[in-house]
């Protein structure tokens, strides 16, 4: 490894289509109960990270969207504290001792259900893989980004991803794959719809745990997932976005009830979120067809995903046009997955500094 170079990768959120919802294990490893099937997005929703080590460093260090995190000490975050292990398994791995600055940036909101963590952790383990010359495959490192964040194993895949929730303990058979690539289905297209930029009340680390422990509902929920994620596949398959549409959004509704079954309740969707919903199933259902042309899909968070193909990216733009609740519209097809970039640093080369934007943020 080259004295105190500078590594920078950008990564996407993989958003899913058949979603998982809760743990078999909480202790750090986020193995999850059912399997899962998304969509890698293109770069106009993006995560850009350095990272550097160096001899010069007397601790560790990271920052998130201009702001440091804590990563070490007492009261640190658990995603942190995951980070952190993570951080020092790949260490180990490289036979390095050195101390990392990481500053990481992304340009789309962060806990508002649009996969920002899962697009960070995919990121940095893509990242800190090639700053430590670490052979690692995609399956490697999806197995490793996992634990930081259990979505983050589909984002360092592009096009359709599927992960594999898997039965061993150690975890070693949780990993995700890629079904297809991003260019099988180049009409595929994710209208978001920001509807609320804030951060959730309650965070997807817990709302996973206390489904799990409250909700009468969240058993029936694992059968009906993977049995989706078969279905999901086979849509894709055949570029079927009237199949596709209608799967994608009867395992949104039926993950959201879940939440409201918990107790007390998880309720991400707001009065916007629901509208949405209602003039998408209304649209599909004026189709002279028959035929479903677009699905909403809901992660932890109130922002829609709508599923759709290019030959209908009006009619959704037209109708979201009527909403009042939506703040702001991102077209995202699907993407390649993480990258190295050049000269692009979010680090300063003499200091070894985080650079500051001329906003001062």
């Amino acid at each position: 490894m080259g004295t105190d170079k500078i590594t920078t990768a950008m990564g996407t959120p993989n958003i899913a289509l058949i979603k998982y919802w809760g743990k078999r294990d909480n202790t750090g490893l986020n193995t999850p109960n059912n399997s899962s099937i998304g969509l890698t997005m293109d770069e106009n929703l993006s995560t850009k990270t350095s990272v550097v080590f160096s001899d010069k460093f007397d601790r560790d260090r990271i920052y998130i969207n201009g702001v440091e995190e804590k990563i070490e000490g007492r009261d640190v975050p658990e995603k942190a504290l995951y980070t952190k292990k993570i951080l020092d398994h790949m260490r180990k791995l490289a036979a390095v001792k050195k101390k990392v600055l990481i500053v990481s940036e992304n340009n789309f909101p962060s806990s508002a259900g649009i996969a920002s963590s899962a697009s960070g952790a995919a990121t940095l383990t893509f990242a800190l893989t090639h700053a430590l010359n670490l052979k690692l495959s995609h399956k490697e490192m999806s197995i490793i980004a996992r634990q930081i964040s259990g979505s983050a194993c589909r984002s360092l895949f592009g096009g359709i991803v599927k992960w594999n929730k898997g039965v061993k303990n150690d975890g070693t058979d949780s990993y995700a794959e890629q079904i297809v690539g991003e260019k099988y289905w180049p009409e595929l297209v994710n209208i978001i719809a920001i509807v609320d930029s804030s951060k959730k009340k309650v965070s997807t680390s817990a709302g996973h745990s206390d489904t799990v422990n409250t909700s009468p509902l969240y058993p029936s929920r694992l059968a009906f997932a993977e049995d989706g994620v078969r279905k999901v596949e086979k849509a894709i398959g055949d570029r079927d976005i009237d199949a596709l549409s209608r799967l994608i959004m009867r395992d949104s509704n039926d993950m959201h009830a879940t939440m409201l079954d918990t107790w007390p309740p998880i309720m991400y969707l707001n009065d916007s979120s629901k509208e949405i919903m209602y003039a998408v199933y209304e649209l599909n259902q004026s189709q002279k067809s028959g035929k479903y042309i677009a699905g909403y899909t809901f992660d932890a968070g109130p922002n829609a995903h709508i599923i759709t193909t290019e030959s209908n990216k009006d009619a959704i733009l037209k109708l979201l046009s009527g909403i009042s609740g939506v703040k702001k519209i991102i077209i995202s097809h699907a993407g390649k997955g993480p990258r190295l970039l050049k000269n692009d640093d979010l680090i300063d080369a003499k200091t070894l500094q985080p650079k500051i934007k001329s906003d001062g943020s």
